[in-house]
């Protein structure tokens, strides 16, 4: 029998995450003082031309699948609310395996139609916590039905050109970054780093505002 969280487990979860939303501001001198190339984050021997044009880019690499994605969600929306006017996020699913490359099909599915801000987080807690298939096309659809969408205008958005046309897209993106695991964030095309080269997800956003920083100052002078 699957096991599935207590109420209790999962209040802590919430309070850990939201703790830690309310805390990386604090930590942020630290981490831009002591960042360490070739530890906390890597340079790009050849970077990559962001897509943002005068604003300073921010990547997520992630899959719905990947649990470590699933933990780092909470931090990531709490971090997102922090934005500055200059910086621009956006997120690109991987395809480690057949089951993420349907996932990857739903959040650009979620995404054309416009509710993924809103629904990324309940796609986690659905695959995640409530223990559904998401990655299987008719569960999708009956899910996101009852989430409010016309499960006609999500089957065929699923599945028509514009969507493959980003998928492949993203397949050629983790190519050229050389996307090895997830959750990795790209920093304005030239820095790499991921919860796991700075002490956890709860430093990670102290660290993205960091290299933010070393990339806007990097911006000056050129």
């Amino acid at each position: 029998m699957r096991s599935t969280p207590s109420r209790l487990s999962r209040g802590l979860k919430v309070f850990a995450a939201l703790l830690a939303v309310a805390l990386y501001a604090a930590a942020l001198p630290t981490l831009a003082q002591g960042l360490v190339e070739g530890k906390n984050y890597v340079r790009l021997k050849n970077p990559v031309p962001v897509e943002t044009g005068n604003k300073i880019e921010v990547i997520e690499f992630f899959s719905y699948g990947c649990p470590h994605c699933a933990d780092l969600e909470p931090i990531v929306e709490g971090w997102l609310k922090t934005l500055p006017g200059d910086v621009q996020f956006r997120r690109v699913p991987v395809l480690f395996q057949p089951a993420w490359e349907r996932l990857a099909k739903v959040y650009y599915t979620l995404e054309a139609l416009g509710v993924e801000p809103k629904l990324t987080p309940d796609v986690f807690s659905a695959i995640h916590k409530q223990g559904i298939n998401l990655s299987n096309e008719s569960t999708f659809f009956d899910w996101a039905a009852k989430q409010g969408i016309d499960r006609k205008k999500v089957e065929e958005m699923y599945n028509s050109f514009g969507i493959n046309g980003k998928y492949n897209r993203a397949k050629a993106q983790a190519r050229t970054y050389e996307i090895q695991s997830v959750p990795t964030v790209i920093i304005d095309g030239k820095f790499v780093t991921a919860s796991d080269k700075v002490g956890g997800h709860a430093q990670l956003p102290g660290a993205m505002n960091a290299l933010i920083d070393k990339a806007r100052a990097e911006r000056k002078q050129h």
